[in-house]
């Protein structure tokens, strides 16, 4: 009896979609996602009972979910710190998809997968004795790097907190600057260290992690019989962009033995410009670290990656017990059979190192990413992307018109539109009013931020689509809607 699912007939089923895709990718016309009402009810649905069949699904595939599909990948889309894959980005997902589903075993996947972790640690300028392993985002990749902190920690004073729990560490502390991401702290509440043990650490007048509060901080605490775990620096911060001191955050945390973890999720490319490289500090100085694909690197979403400098203690942090099931492929004498198949052995890597136990190989996009245009066309990206922001902050300071509200660190501009005699709430005002135009409009797509209680455009520029003619579209946008506006 056959199954009611389609098995073969591949090529027809990817084909039928090419044309749509083709299509999309030209983000030419409206953005048909909006309104919502265009298209809930073409898909809004109870469980069917009979199935419609391949070709009413690849319909719906093409007609509704990707010609609806999230414009990401606009040239003027600088809203999030994710964007749309490139094109061999996608094509090795697909190959992943459908021939490396399972990462450990004996397959080329797998050794791909191994050699993206080491291409990206030389990439980044990790020394090579770091280890690391791809993760489904950056939320894990932190989430890795604090759990790695927290067996530290509990090694310093003789507990093993992955197989004892962390009830033996007295009042565990993280301390993170008030810019830090909040997949920090959620680490924290999945870790049983606690959300409210993040130490929130102000910021200094430049924007950046005040480091005078960070050593009180530190200090008091243990003076208080606390235990500290770790210390976040932000290489860039998705706020505003700008990099911690990360160089001098890493002394301090070794002055103290403490674990120093490094949150490069949106920036952590940036190390690549040389403009910035020295705020950077040196990645020898990391403990961890956590770096998303899938952001500058345009690899497809679901593409995080953490770095280790001790492969050993990431191991006792997420070591996986072995079940029955498990315990022929964990022996010696089943690795000894055929290295060479993957029936009778498993690949490189491990899954002691992170938390997925099935996982695909995420590393092929990285891998075809990297071999499509090297180490030189990724720090291009980085210095265009970079200098898209700082054009937008030249333009903002030329201009009495607009304001500048962060100097840019990295690849996002924050600034907004002012005229004279109007109130910081009517600005504020203003300034929302002509974000949802430009929404509306579409060419260009910012998002919005508060810094210091005022409310920002802010724009960041992380597509490789994107260069400066979309700065400079995205600024004269602004100044001519700002002027119709207030001409009211």
């Amino acid at each position: 009896m056959s199954d009611a699912a389609s098995t073969s007939d591949i090529e027809e089923a990817i084909g039928a979609l090419l044309p749509g895709l083709a299509e999309f990718i030209e983000y030419r016309g409206p953005d048909r996602a909006t309104p919502r009402s265009d298209w809930i009810d073409l898909i809004d649905e109870r469980l069917p009972q009979a199935g419609v069949g391949s070709d009413e699904v690849l319909r719906l595939l093409s007609e509704v979910v990707i010609s609806r599909g999230l414009r990401t990948g606009h040239p003027g889309f600088t809203g999030w710190v994710t964007t749309s894959p490139t094109t061999i980005g996608v094509a090795a997902n697909l190959a992943q998809t459908v021939a490396s589903s399972q990462r450990w075993w004996v397959h080329p996947g797998n050794d791909i997968d191994s050699m993206a972790v080491e291409w990206m640690i030389e990439l980044l300028g990790f020394p090579e004795t770091y280890v690391g392993q791809f993760t489904s985002g950056g939320s894990t990749a932190n989430l890795i790097g604090i759990g790695v902190a927290r067996q530290h920690a509990g090694e310093r004073i003789d507990v093993d907190p992955s197989k004892d729990g962390v009830s033996s560490m007295p009042n565990p502390r993280v301390y993170a600057s008030v810019q830090t991401h909040h997949v920090v702290g959620r680490s924290l509440g999945v870790l049983g260290l606690g959300r409210e043990n993040v130490q929130s650490i102000p910021l200094d007048d430049s924007g950046r992690i005040d480091l005078g509060a960070l050593r009180s901080a530190v200090e008091s605490d243990i003076r208080d019989g606390c235990t500290p775990v770790a210390i976040v620096g932000n290489a860039g911060d998705v706020n505003t962009g700008l990099v911690d001191p990360l160089g001098p955050m890493a002394d301090l945390a070794h002055e103290f033995d403490i674990w120093f973890h490094v949150d490069g999720a949106y920036g952590g490319f940036g190390i690549l410009d040389p403009r910035v490289r020295e705020q950077f500090g040196h990645p020898d100085a990391y403990d961890s670290f956590a770096v998303d694909p899938h952001k500058w690197l345009a690899a497809p979403v679901g593409t995080g990656l953490v770095i280790c400098r001790d492969g050993d203690l990431l191991a006792r942090s997420f070591a996986v017990e072995t079940g029955a099931y498990d315990r022929e492929r964990e022996s010696l004498e089943f690795n000894k059979r055929d290295p060479d198949s993957p029936w009778e052995s498993t690949g490189r890597g491990t899954l002691d190192w992170g938390l997925d136990f099935s996982t695909p190989a995420r590393g092929i996009a990285v891998w075809a990413i990297l071999k499509e245009i090297g180490a030189v066309g990724i720090k291009d990206r980085i210095v265009r992307h970079n200098d898209s922001a700082r054009l937008v902050a030249e333009r903002s300071r030329a201009s009495q018109e607009l304001e500048l509200m962060a100097d840019p660190d990295l690849s996002i501009a924050c600034f907004r539109y002012v005229r004279d005699g109007t109130s910081e709430a009517d600005l504020n005002d203003l300034n929302e009013e002509i974000l949802a135009e430009l929404r509306r409009k579409g060419s260009s797509v910012p998002s919005s931020t508060l810094i210091d209680g005022q409310f920002a455009i802010r724009a960041c520029f992380i597509n490789p689509r994107s260069g400066l003619e979309d700065a400079d579209r995205l600024v004269d946008e602004v100044v001519a809607i700002g002027r119709r506006l207030s001409e009211r």
